[in-house]
């Protein structure tokens, strides 16, 4: 059922990511002159429909779906891994009134990277409500201001409690949360464990919670040099989170370039792993093509497809609770983002340095050529989705 539920999140965490993205192209196309045919909520078919005549809003009857309208249409689709903004004339060489070819380089340049724009505003602003109410903390040197810090750390609780110990005698039990000894607060089981080799032989008071109330019990430590100081086994439970106040906006924004910069170096690695992967399959050397099939099975095991997002990596952030999956939804916006702005003709940034080079080279191009060239690559990102997506559904049976 966890899993269900969690299948369930992902598919509208994902959607909801995608509608972001398609809205900064609303905007902007909007601000700059283009008009936008329809805008719409997960993928054809179409399941309902509205049109704006005369600044209101209404139900589009079914038999006019397939008729062109004049004014902008909202619509609600059965396919729920998206959505779309359907601009009038989106091929570049158009010329009709109000159409995206009509507009001019840096008109387009805004319609164009409105998308990744609004994924990286999205995510600024995720991170920065979660610097109010609690940043995990998931990459090395992770931002912060330290005077405007404070740190919610984990608990530390007894797993398990050995038979005639120190931790027994002195009553302790399983499940008992540390919170101080000899009223220093600990904050992970290494400190506590450093604290009694420290005072082994001594008489320790341990504060501790148990069902909600806090309690001191004395403990007698054995002897320096042996075995099992303490005679209970340590756990963390939870994760050490850092708020902010004032500082918080400067800790989101910081955050999101960070988590850019960690995305971007992870795809540099990808692509890296896989371009020498496949030239060490030409070595006529054993060793260099075994060494070849690892970088490129490295490939694999760092790459998720939706399957993989969806079946595996959120259900088990939505187990961790909604500060785990929040972050989790300001990552996946800021990939979105990094893979938008790659210079792919399928996406945003390729489809922008197409329409430079053209104009660079002070030559039309035709509505024919940019179907040719944006097909084309769709093509091999649908093969390379399919590709990843059999390699999720392989891990699942592993």
């Amino acid at each position: 059922m966890d899993i269900l539920f969690g299948v369930i999140v992902g598919l509208f965490v994902l959607m909801l990511l995608v509608v972001i993205h398609e809205f900064g192209h609303f905007i902007m196309a909007r601000r700059n002159g283009v008009k936008v045919n329809e805008f719409g909520i997960g993928f054809p078919p179409r399941a309902i429909a509205w049109v704006k005549k005369s600044g209101k809003w209404q139900r589009l009857p079914r038999a006019e779906w397939s008729k062109p309208q004049d004014s902008l249409i909202f619509s609600l689709n059965w396919l729920p891994i998206g959505g779309f903004c359907a601009m009038h004339g989106e091929s570049d060489n158009d010329q009709s009134p109000q159409s995206f070819g009509r507009a001019s380089l840096w008109q387009k340049t805004k319609i164009l990277f409105g998308g990744v724009t609004m994924n990286w505003l999205f995510a600024f602003f995720i991170l920065t409500i979660l610097a109010w109410t609690g940043m995990p903390q998931f990459i090395t040197n992770q931002f912060q201001i330290p005077s405007d810090t404070t740190t919610s750390p984990s608990h530390i609780f007894i797993h398990s409690v050995l038979e005639n110990s120190p931790a027994a005698r002195a009553g302790l039990q399983k499940n008992d949360q540390i919170l101080r000894l000899d009223r220093h607060r600990v904050t992970t089981p290494q400190s506590i464990t450093k604290f009694n080799q420290d005072h082994a032989g001594q008489t320790i008071a341990y504060t501790i919670k148990r069902q909600k109330h806090e309690q001191t019990v004395l403990v007698k430590l054995k002897k320096p040099g042996s075995d099992y100081l303490l005679g209970a086994t340590l756990a963390q439970s939870g994760q050490t989170l850092t708020r902010a106040t004032w500082s918080a906006p400067i800790v989101g924004a910081v955050t999101t370039v960070q988590l850019t910069g960690e995305t971007f170096r992870g795809l540099g690695t990808l692509l890296w792993n896989l371009s020498t992967g496949l030239a060490r399959q030409i070595s006529t050397d054993g060793a260099t093509r075994a060494a070849g099939r690892s970088d490129i099975g490295k490939v694999g095991d760092s790459v998720s497809g939706p399957i993989g997002i969806i079946g595996a990596i959120f259900p088990s952030f939505v187990s961790a609770g909604a500060t785990n999956l929040a972050f989790l939804a300001a990552v996946i916006s800021i990939s979105l983002a990094c893979m938008n702005i790659l210079p792919i003709p399928a996406l945003d940034g390729g489809r922008w340095l197409l329409i430079v080079f053209y104009r660079l080279r002070r030559k039309t191009l035709s509505k024919e050529t940019e179907a040719k060239i944006v097909g084309r690559a769709f093509l091999v990102l649908i093969f390379l989705i399919v590709l990843i997506t059999i390699l999720d559904i392989t891990r699942f049976f592993k």
